[in-house]
């Protein structure tokens, strides 16, 4: 227990002012520590250490995890969209030749891609020459 050197009223209303002031500034780094704390395990922060093409999708030549959720991800969703009615057969094949196609792709594949589809649907530039901007001096003035 602590010893407060406490004389009359006054001592003991300004103590107890110190205190309060006190438990709050601490209260306040407390919840401020542990909302940093916590934000840090938040979806968007894990994402954004972890996802970068250097650190998630090729961690070294030989594990590539994009290119081992694509070899898995592609062959299913080719035989339950495009290739639904077809035979046994058919689906091997596919599964095969989609399975071999996605562990190829990596990040660097998947961007470039991505980068070329969206190149097709964005608003080109008209490559017009532009107009002459007259601002209103006259070509005699004694400005040029």
């Amino acid at each position: 227990m602590k010893n407060y050197n406490i004389r009359n009223l006054r001592d003991l209303q300004a103590k107890k002012l110190e205190l309060k002031v006190d438990f709050t500034l601490k209260q306040a780094m407390l919840k401020a520590d542990a909302k940093a704390y916590i934000k840090q395990f938040t979806l968007g922060a894990i994402l954004k250490k972890y996802a970068t093409p250097n650190n998630f999708f090729k961690v070294d030549d030989k594990f590539n995890i994009s290119g081992t959720f694509l070899s898995l991800a592609l062959p299913f969703v080719m035989n339950k969209t495009i290739f639904r009615g077809a035979g046994f057969l058919t689906k091997a094949a596919v599964g095969l030749l989609s399975g071999k196609l996605g562990k190829s792709l990596d990040a660097e594949h998947l961007s470039g891609i991505y980068n070329s589809v969206t190149s097709w649907f964005k608003k080109r530039k008209d490559t017009k020459s532009k107009k002459f901007v007259d601002y209103g001096i006259p070509p005699d003035s004694e400005t040029f």
